[in-house]
Formats: structure tokens, sequence, C-alpha cells
């Protein structure tokens, strides 16, 4: 069976103190996984800059890599790299596009791309591809992107993503976020969707309405409950999934400012409806710690009573599923019943 584990190895050069004993945890609970497998932990690293690829592999045997630009067009029959146990590998493939790759070791094939896109110009980029579900499958790459925001996106970035090829883009943002910034999309997009979530919104003016709290925790608590409980994020979700629903839709980004409070909740979400499990869910959604320290670790040192605005905590997201549970029995409920969620069709599009 071709299964995937790229999200079992979590390889970063820095890391903030703050969070290392999350991916720590992270990585002890899904490498329990592969342990007994010859492939025990594999990754795809792209550069932020110069977009260069590289294989972090921990394995016992010979193995093999094969590549291709999308996962069915994958060349079988002639592998770009070889080798033996485990090491970083560099790989000699187009800066310029997106390659997904297939290792074969033994008896195990692995589809493998990078999770974390390599964007000079945003910093919270992911693709929801990799994550193993309850029943065994996989989420497919390639399909959901989340991210933060759009506008600061380089040429190349631009044309890494239309090589994609991006199709359309759902904007969570506010109006006052989205014309200070405004997304720069690649010429692949076809469709564009603005649906407008206030709360979360990371414009100057939320900003220092948020400062203003007396308990920004518990305010980020309550603005999680919020999204999933207030009839206007309700209605904006349902929205949501009717696009992603959509089979001409992917592959789709959707986004807000920072990729971490409504584009987490959206992926949370997502990933629920595809039938990954809870503790997998919040694995990914505390990684927006990670991904988003160089862009706001400046402003987090001079104004260091805003850090909750600009990172995530475990209990964030948890009063967020919390309020779900309590309102509707269960996520499933909360999905099908309010979301309009066609969780067969979601599993059709979307799952290996």
């Amino acid at each position: 069976m071709i299964g995937n584990i790229s999200t079992n190895s979590v390889y970063l050069p820095c890391i903030n103190n703050m969070v290392k004993e999350e991916v720590n945890n992270y990585q002890e609970r899904t490498s329990l996984l592969t342990m007994d497998k010859a492939i025990w932990k594999a990754q795809i690293i792209r550069e932020k800059y110069s977009k260069e690829a590289s294989l972090k592999l921990e394995a016992k045997g010979n193995w093999s890599l094969y590549a291709g630009s999308s996962v069915d067009t994958i060349n079988r029959t002639m592998p770009i790299l070889t080798g033996n146990g485990s090491g970083s590998f560099f790989l000699s493939v187009s800066t310029y596009s997106r390659v997904y790759f297939e290792l074969v070791c033994g008896n195990e094939r692995l589809i493998l791309t990078e999770r974390h896109l390599p964007m000079a110009g945003g910093y919270n980029f992911r693709d929801l591809g990799g994550f193993r579900t309850m029943d065994g499958r996989y989420t497919k790459w390639g399909k959901l992107f989340r991210a933060d925001e759009l506008s600061n996106l380089t040429a190349d970035d631009l044309k890494y993503l239309s090589s994609i090829p991006i199709t359309s883009v759902i904007d969570f943002r506010a109006q006052s976020e989205s014309r200070r910034s405004p997304d720069k999309l690649p010429l692949t997009v076809h469709f564009t969707y603005p649906i407008a979530i206030t709360p979360g919104n990371l414009s100057s003016e939320g900003i220092q309405a948020n400062m203003l709290k007396t308990n920004i925790d518990s305010h980020m608590k309550h603005m999680n409950r919020l999204l999933v409980s207030n009839p206007a994020c309700v209605r904006a979700f349902r929205i949501f999934f009717a696009i992603v629903q959509n089979n001409l839709s992917a592959p789709l980004i959707f986004h807000c400012s920072a990729g971490k409070d409504r584009a987490g909740m959206a992926t949370a979400l997502v990933l629920f409806a595809l039938g990954v499990d809870e503790a997998t869910v919040m694995d990914d959604y505390l990684m927006s710690k990670i991904y988003l320290s160089d862009k706001y670790d400046a402003f987090i040192a001079k104004y260091p009573r805003a850090e909750s605005i600009f990172t995530v905590k475990r209990m964030f997201l948890q009063a967020g599923i919390n309020q779900i549970k309590r309102d509707h029995g269960s996520i499933m409920n909360f999905l099908v019943k309010e979301l309009k969620v066609d969780i067969v069709r979601m599993r059709r599009l979307y799952l290996d």
C-alpha cells in the first residue's frame, strides 16, 4: 500500500526554545508508527529562498527515490537517487516547480513532497497532504493548502505555485486586512472567494483592540469558540466547505493573515472531515508556532504582552473543539448538520 510518513519527522535548523518540547512530543508520538518499518522517518525539505530540495531520511537497507511533476506522473522506471540507510541527501530537481516523490525501500513505498512550502514571501504555507487517517488512508498531496497572507509573495514564489497549479484562493480576512495587503496570485488562479471572518482580524486596529484585553489568553480562547458558534462564522465555514467540495476548485489555497486562527480552524475542520484523529490535528495546529516565529518574533520582543495574539497554544484550538462538542455532541455532527459537509464526497476527493 502506498502511504506517507513525511509528517513523522520535523527537521529544523533553528527552533525557539519555547517550542522545542512541542516538537519533541510530536516526533516521539508520530515516530511510534514507523518503529518496525524499513523507513523510520522521511521528509522532503525545500529551502525558503533558493527552493533547493533535500531528502531527510532515517531508514535501513537499500532504497530508491523516483520523481514526477504529479503523483500520477512519477517516473517509476528511473530513480533520481539511490542509497543505503539514513542521511541527508541533496535532490537535483527543479527549483521553480513542485515535484512529487516515491521512496521505495524493500516492500515499502511512500509518496513524499514538502509539507512546508518554500515561500520567500510567506511563512505559514503548508500542504494538507500526507496525514494518516484513522482508517489507514492518507490525505492527498497537492490539493489543499493553508497559508498566511499572500501579499508579499515573490515572482519565484508565484512561479512555484503556478506549477502546482493553484486554481482557487479563499481569503478569510476582513476587508480592512485585504485592502491593506492585497493578495498576489499565480497566473493559474481562476477563482477567488473573499469569505470574511472577523474574529482573528490582525489588522492594526484589530491588534490594538486585542492588546487592550486584560487577559489575552482568555480572549484567544473566546475567539476560537466564536469561530465555531457565531452564526456569521458558521455560515462562512459552510460556504468554505461548499467550495472545497466542488471538484473544480482544487488545487486550492485558503488563508488569513497569519494562517493560524481562521485558517487554523478551517484546517482542523477539514482534517476532521477526512478522518484524521484529534491528536494529529492538534500537532499540526501547533506547528504554526514554529513557522510564524520569524514573522512575529521582533514584534513580540517589543510588545511581549501581545505574544498570545501572534502564536498558537493548545488551549486556543481546544476551546473551539470543546465548544463544538458541547453544542453538537460531536465534531461529526457539527460538520454534517451545521456545515453541510458531505463526508463521503470529501473523502473521495481528498483521500488516497
